[in-house]
C-alpha cells in the first residue's frame, strides 16, 4: 500500500487503483476525500469528521461508499441511501478490495465531566491501525501503527506507553496538527527513544510505502 499523510488525523491508502481515506476533518486539505473509493470516520468531532467534505465526496463520486459509527452516520445516511454504513466494535467488511476491522468503543477521556463520546479504530488489511481519538489495542499484531501524538485527551507518557503495549513495526504520527515546530523534536526525540519501535513522521502530502 502507499500511505499518503494528510494534515492532522487524516491518512490516504491507496492499493491497486483503489483509496481508501481515514478521517478527513476539518483541519485537513479541503479536496482530501475527492476520489476516495472508501471513506473512513472514526468518531463525531470535526477535527474527524467534516460533513461537508466527505458530501462533496460523495457527490463528486456515486461509487465512494462510507463505513463509520451510529452518530455520523445519521447525519449522512438519508442524504446517500445505500451508501454509508454503520459499523461498531467487532464488525469487519471488505470495501474496493480492503479488509477492515473494527476495534474499540469509546473516545478516550478528555475529562472526567465531559461525556465520553463513541469511537472506533480501523485494522486495514490486517496490518495498519488508525485509532482515532482512543489509545485501542487491537486483538492482533499491527504492522504499521498511526499514532496520535497530541491532542486535550493524552500526555507524552501515554503514547510511549501506547506504542510499547501495541509493539508495530512502525508507528508514524498524526493527530499532530496542534503540536508546534519547537515541540516536534522533543516528540520525537523521547518517543523514538522510548516506545521501542521504528517511530517515523510524514509532512503533509508526503508519502511512503507500507
Amino acid at each position: 500500500m502507499k500511505l499518503t499523510k494528510n494534515t492532522h488525523a487524516c491518512v490516504r491508502l491507496e492499493k491497486d487503483g483503489r483509496t481508501l481515506v481515514i478521517d478527513p476533518g476539518m483541519f485537513t486539505e479541503k479536496d482530501a476525500a475527492l476520489g476516495a473509493d472508501v471513506l473512513l470516520v472514526t468518531h463525531e468531532h470535526p477535527d474527524h469528521f467534516d460533513e461537508g467534505r466527505l458530501r462533496a465526496a460523495l457527490d463528486a463520486d456515486p461509487a465512494t461508499e462510507v463505513w463509520t459509527l451510529r452518530s455520523v452516520a445519521e447525519q449522512l445516511a438519508a442524504a446517500f441511501p445505500g451508501r454509508v454504513h454503520t459499523v461498531g466494535d467487532g464488525d469487519a467488511f471488505s470495501a474496493a478490495g480492503f479488509d477492515v476491522q473494527v476495534h474499540g468503543e469509546l473516545h478516550a477521556v478528555i475529562h472526567p465531566d465531559i461525556p465520553r463520546i463513541t469511537n472506533v479504530g480501523f485494522l486495514v488489511d490486517g496490518t495498519v491501525f488508525h485509532p482515532g481519538d482512543a489509545l485501542t489495542v487491537p486483538d492482533r499484531p499491527v504492522e504499521t501503527l498511526f499514532l496520535p501524538v497530541m491532542a486535550p485527551w493524552n500526555k507524552i507518557s501515554e503514547v510511549i506507553d501506547y506504542v510499547r503495549e501495541v509493539k508495530p513495526v512502525r508507528a508514524y504520527d498524526i493527530h499532530d496538527a496542534l503540536l508546534t515546530d519547537l515541540a516536534r523534536p522533543i516528540y520525537d526525540r523521547q518517543i523514538g527513544a522510548l516506545g521501542g519501535t521504528d517511530h517515523r513522521r510524514l509532512a503533509p502530502g508526503d508519502s511512503a510505502e507500507l
